[in-house]
């Protein structure tokens, strides 16, 4: 008769084998674990690349739906030619470009407030995270209220006597100037640039700041000679943000923006809307315009950033 007791030997052997199989299936979760993390941002992102992808093909003329598979610039040609596709380039341009200095001087000018007055979490939830977290919608609406013709701006003047007429002030909502659009990207942007910025001025006003002044600096020199030059890589790349963001913007161009000239992407979304549908490719056409400007900016961005990286590793 065959004798079936196992050595201790054959025993370690078999909880050795069932220890073992845990432990490779833990490590093979955790290795698994960011990835599975990962794929809601993945499949966005593929969504996001596959509706770009297919719009800037719509502007080269390719459309599988249509049987259009020929590629042609015409579109393009088209939309460079037209006057006022010119005219919604250069006011775009005009409002991202101010709307973006705006912001950038007037980030960095609240930024040093904050950081010269060394305020608490309190003061920063008003000053920055209340203004970054309201919605542009919401802003634009409040502007419309206030600043617009016959607005309770223009009535609290009438009421004091400053004004003749509610009507008699200037209204700066669907002004030509754009100066309403500017103007509410400033309310939110300047926050976010203070944001982006408030962490390193802090802390060089802290370290190098101080032993400039200890060396006899003053306090504006010693802002504008070590605090604004090494913070300002921060700054460059808020704005290169807030520049692309407010060129590609739909909302608050269409909200309060005027007739004439157009911003570019209410100018494609009209375009979009025409009821023949080959009119969509000229459409798409404006919208990789407008895609394009924006990569520029975010290829701009990230090599600042690879500078930025390549100054700190030395």
């Amino acid at each position: 008769m065959r004798n079936t007791t196992r050595t201790p030997l054959s025993d370690r052997g078999v909880r050795m084998h069932a220890t073992a199989r845990p432990l490779a299936l833990r490590r093979l979760t955790e290795g698994l674990a960011p990835y599975a993390l990962a794929l809601p941002a993945l499949a966005l992102m593929a969504l996001f690349v596959y509706g770009v992808g297919i719009g800037v093909l719509q502007g080269f003329g390719i459309a599988p739906f249509l049987d259009r598979f020929d590629f042609t610039l015409e579109y393009f040609r088209e939309a460079f030619t037209r006057s006022d596709f010119t005219s919604s380039l250069c006011f775009s341009l005009f409002v991202s470009l101010m709307s973006s200095l705006i912001a950038l001087g007037g980030g960095i000018l609240l930024s040093a407030a904050l950081v010269k007055a060394k305020s608490g979490s309190f003061t920063q939830l008003l000053g920055l995270q209340i203004p970054i977290m309201s919605m542009h919608a919401l802003v634009a609406l409040g502007f419309i209220f206030l600043l617009s013709g016959s607005g309770l701006l223009a009535r609290a003047l009438y009421v004091v006597g400053i004004v003749g007429s509610p009507n008699d002030l200037p209204s700066i909502v669907g002004a030509p100037s754009g100066w309403g659009i500017i103007l509410v990207y400033a309310w939110k942007e300047i926050p976010y640039v203070a944001f982006c910025t408030i962490a390193i001025m802090s802390h060089v006003s802290d370290s190098l700041g101080e032993a400039a002044a200890t060396c006899g600096a003053a306090p504006v020199r010693s802002f504008f000679s070590v605090t604004l030059p090494l913070s300002l890589t921060a700054s460059l790349k808020a704005f290169l943000v807030v520049f692309a963001f407010s060129f590609g913007a739909y909302e608050i161009p269409f909200l309060l923006g005027p007739t004439a000239p157009k911003a570019l992407p209410i100018l494609a979304y009209l375009e979009f809307q025409d009821p023949d549908i080959l009119n969509r490719f000229y459409a798409m056409a404006i919208n990789g315009i407008v895609t394009l400007v924006c990569a520029l900016a975010a290829l701009v961005y990230f090599l600042v950033l690879k500078h930025e990286r390549k100054e700190g590793g030395r």
